[in-house]
């Protein structure tokens, strides 16, 4: 089972990877970003591709949702749930007075935001691919740099950990679904995702759709919008219900709800993780 994920390796698109179980063994392979993981998925180049949709202290990773809604096809199978720890890296020797550059991917700014305002307040903020690449760039020696990033990105490129646990709280924690063909069959405990736009802009269409599934006693995790990328006031709508597609209830709700808006994905219907440890 290949499995495309956001590299180099050392990045924690790669520990997700590693935790993820789906049917025997998995070779993870890297790609320069979630789209070009996306692609490799659609021409079959590998079986599965393992993407990053939410984090607690960020929220959505948009990229990945709109991947889902405009170029639709690829299921979730899987959830994996990754408890994050992001840490300063750097060669050795360096001290936080020389650092006039922080590299890492953009979401790790936004969970380090607390300590890069009070500890590095006057260091340039310099986005790349991913952690692991920003690691891989000062190690390489780029000038007054340091990485944000996992452990194992330290390990790897032989750095040193300048400052641990960076985040702005200790429950910082990232979902990522792994998409494949087909969905999973139901197991007693599962999730769905689907994404939906309204037929047309009324007083209540939201809210009938989700009175679907509360008259039907589905228990609604999460419901969010992103910009339909047409025009300014047009969205899709993201949401997760607790149960399978192929549930009594939940096949009545979705083909309820079918009848009440202009456009819906199935995103799949997976099992559902329990809370990282």
């Amino acid at each position: 089972m290949r499995v495309a994920y956001l590299g180099p390796a050392g990045t924690f698109s790669e520990e997700a990877v590693a935790r993820c179980d789906l049917a025997g063994p998995e070779a993870p392979v890297p790609f320069p970003s979630f789209p070009a993981a996306y692609d490799a998925l659609e021409r079959g180049e590998v079986e599965a591709a393992l993407l990053p949709v939410e984090n607690s202290l960020e929220g959505a990773i948009g990229t990945v949702l709109d991947l889902l809604v405009h170029r639709p096809g690829p299921l979730i199978r899987r959830e994996v749930l990754l408890p994050v720890r992001q840490h300063l890296l750097g060669r050795k020797g360096t001290t936080l007075e020389s650092i006039e550059r922080v590299l890492s991917h953009p979401q790790p700014f936004g969970q380090c935001a607390r300590f890069l305002r009070e500890r590095l307040p006057r260091a340039a903020l310099v986005p790349t691919h991913s952690t692991a690449d920003a690691a891989r760039l000062v190690a390489e020696g780029a000038a007054g740099a340091a990485a944000i990033g996992a452990q194992a990105a330290a390990r790897l490129y032989g750095l040193e950990v300048l400052a641990p646990s960076l985040q702005d709280t200790d429950e910082n924690t990232t979902r990522f679904e792994q998409l494949t063909a087909a969905d999973e069959a139901p197991t007693g405990n599962d999730r769905t995702s689907i994404a939906f736009t309204l037929d047309r802009d009324r007083p209540g269409g939201l809210y009938e759709v989700m009175g679907e599934f509360a008259a039907r006693g589905i228990n609604l995790s999460k419901v969010e919008s992103r910009p339909l990328k047409q025009a300014l006031g047009h969205y899709v709508f993201f949401l997760d219900f607790e149960g399978h597609r192929s549930d009594a209830a939940g096949a009545a709700a979705l083909e309820a709800v079918r009848s009440q808006v202009g456009a819906l994905h199935l995103l799949g219907s997976y099992p559902r993780s329990l809370p990282p440890t």
